[in-house]
């Protein structure tokens, strides 16, 4: 017999005092429920039951069975649970969180492609630069900028966040175009502001040499790379902008890039995600993130 079942049918007879109640659930005679009762008694050796003509009790062994019976079939019916949910196709609603400027350009459309692939589910993405708790907030995953602490999350890697300084046309013919980083002292640049850190007065940079650190200045900074663009846009100095949010105006020739010979550090980014929610709707996305964004993205 099916030890489970003989476990389920216990449990029954327990609950309900009889064996004639326990086949009612099962649908099976009373004969085959205290079969089933007595082959659990014949396994572990003792007398599970107090068995009478009108009711059947526990025994001292029989309630301490009973008690591990009922968790162990509790945990068989969660596994079946979760298989049945890791099996099932992406419905429900999910939670991200990303940094503004990398959710707006490039999560949001992507996120467009994921939920034409996948017409059961709904998102929710917040955009905010500060730290989130997926857990205490409730998220699923979150994109993550910088170095990542010590966690429970799981992490993929994505492709790093790279900076690139430009200008535009309107600027560059009125002010000439930088050709070193040590240049850029007597440019306007505008500066990103972080709400947690003092604004910048430096930026850097790369080459063959090594290091280059520049003290920058200018007299607009915001907090939003929005802003700053559209006033680099209007010729109000030197950006040091995230490729992705400077791709289409690049290629539109309305900015363009400066120092070519040199790079600005690159940020490491990562896709995060606890592992007790790597439910189905979770699973397409971090592949079609990992897709899109991963290290060997085209």
């Amino acid at each position: 017999m099916d030890r489970l079942t003989s476990m389920a049918v216990f449990l029954k007879t327990a609950d309900s005092g009889s064996f004639a109640a326990a086949a009612l659930a099962f649908g099976i005679s009373s004969q085959m429920a205290g079969k089933h009762v007595s082959t659990l008694e014949e396994r572990v050796g003792a007398r599970l039951l107090n068995r009478t003509t009108r009711r059947q009790s526990l025994t001292e062994i029989g309630q301490i069975f009973y008690e591990r019976c009922k968790a162990l079939l509790a945990d068989a019916e969660a596994a079946e649970s979760v298989a049945q949910e890791l099996s099932a196709s992406p419905r429900g609603r999910l939670r991200i969180t990303a940094p503004v400027t990398f959710g707006a350009c490039c999560l949001a459309p992507m996120i467009t492609r994921y939920l034409k692939a996948n017409p059961e589910v709904r998102v929710e993405l917040a955009l905010t630069d500060r730290f989130v708790d997926l857990i205490d907030e409730g998220y699923e995953a979150a994109i993550r900028l910088g170095s990542l602490s010590d966690s429970s999350l799981i992490a993929r890697p994505l492709m790093p966040y790279r900076l690139i300084a430009c200008a535009s046309p309107s600027y560059l013919a009125e002010r000439g175009e930088p050709q070193t980083p040590q240049a850029l002292a007597e440019h306007e640049c505008l500066s990103f502001v972080y709400t947690s850190l003092p604004v910048a007065t430096e930026w850097r940079f790369a080459d063959a040499q090594g290091e280059h650190v520049v003290p920058i200045s200018g007299r607009f900074q915001a907090n939003d790379v929005k802003a700053l663009l559209a006033a680099a846009l209007n010729g109000g100095g030197v950006i040091l902008a995230p490729e992705v949010a400077v791709k289409d105006e690049l290629a539109a020739g309305r900015m363009v890039r400066l120092l070519n010979g040199y790079e600005a550090p690159a940020r490491p980014m990562h896709l995060v995600f606890p592992a007790s929610r790597a439910t189905p709707k979770l699973r397409a996305f971090i592949d079609q993130v990992v897709a899109e964004f991963g290290p060997h993205a085209a």
